[in-house]
């Protein structure tokens, strides 16, 4: 196909058509007469070979082809208009622009809600727009990508694109407080034998992968597409929940369910931004990369301070159990 002999302008007019399927609210949706619509539906029809909009009745249906350049057009055009809205210089304070950021419910609330406070600090015009994670990101991630600005994805599930690390996670099991079957520690018996909530994605491919190499196969009763959901399908209940331990953190003080320890050596969760090639040299992408990456940077720091003063605290309990149990002299 020579490019140079199409005109671009038929993107954005077949764009329209295909999702109005209407020659006249194509037309106004575009800024083009009902005549000129007209002339553009004709020369992709020849383009094409194909009607693309069929009468039936008093109304237009898509061909079979056009139903298959449906989705393809959007994503076309998504590329088009970021392409043509790459800069040389980007000044956050000043400048106006959207990022679409495609994450799941936990990098979110994780990561997105600290993102979007520094955003609103050094750049007032910018917006973020977080849309869910697309179950064909494994199946066509160069399409997917070059289609948004970033991926918030943890790496062992897709590869060759560049990536930012944000920031280090682990899994742990959710409980309930009140569960009669289990105390302070899950067994690998208990995995097998209770009933599990599950969030269950092909990107969560690393973390069920190991629960198959070990020899455990969840047995799902409950199924769904958001992590912040899982405590509230826990407690009250025998189930329980694998759930990444930032999250569970913010999560646990709005159900009463406990946290506890993987009874086997889970699998860590390193987060990262992915993004298209197309991406890397646009100054307000890298902006975003930086931003993200200090970003993670903090979150990190925050994790390691976590730790070292919960070490210290379990180290410093006994001594302080012994010291209440001394009595005085």
């Amino acid at each position: 196909m020579n490019l140079s002999r199409l005109d671009l302008n038929l993107v954005v007019a077949l764009r329209a058509l295909l999702e109005e399927r209407n020659v006249t609210r194509a037309g106004q949706r575009v800024g083009l007469s009902q005549p000129a619509m007209s002339a553009a539906l004709a020369r992709l029809r020849r383009h094409f070979g194909d009607d693309l909009l069929a009468r039936v009745g008093g109304h237009y249906e898509l061909t079979a082809l056009g139903q298959v350049l449906l989705n393809r057009t959007s994503t076309a055009y998504d590329v088009l208009e970021r392409l043509f809205a790459s800069q040389a210089d980007f000044d956050p304070a000043k400048e106006s622009r959207e990022f679409k950021v495609m994450a799941s419910d936990y990098a979110v609330a994780v990561f997105g809600t600290e993102l979007a406070r520094v955003v609103h600090e050094e750049a007032p015009g910018v917006r973020l727009r977080f849309t869910q994670t697309s179950p064909t990101v494994v199946d066509d991630t160069a399409t997917l990508l070059s289609a948004i600005d970033g991926l918030l994805m943890p790496h062992g599930v897709i590869s060759e694109f560049p990536a930012t690390d944000l920031y280090d996670d682990r899994w742990v099991f959710l409980v309930s407080a009140d569960h009669p079957e289990i105390g302070d520690r899950l067994t690998r018996e208990d995995l097998a034998r209770l009933p599990w909530v599950t969030y269950q994605r092909t990107y969560d491919a690393p973390a069920v992968r190991q629960l198959g190499m070990l020899g455990i196969e969840p047995r799902v009763e409950v199924s769904v597409d958001s992590f912040q959901l899982l405590p509230l399908l826990v407690a009250g209940t025998r189930r329980i929940a694998l759930v990444q331990r930032r999250l569970a953190r913010l999560l646990a003080p709005i159900a009463a369910v406990r946290v506890l320890e993987p009874p086997y050596e889970a699998v860590p969760l390193r987060e990262a931004l992915w993004w298209h090639p197309v991406h890397t040299h646009d100054a307000a992408h890298s902006w975003l990369r930086e931003t993200s990456a200090r970003v993670g940077a903090r979150l990190a720091e925050e994790g390691t301070e976590r730790r070292v003063a919960t070490m210290d605290e379990h180290h410093a309990q006994p001594a302080r159990s012994r010291r209440l149990a001394r009595p005085d002299p």
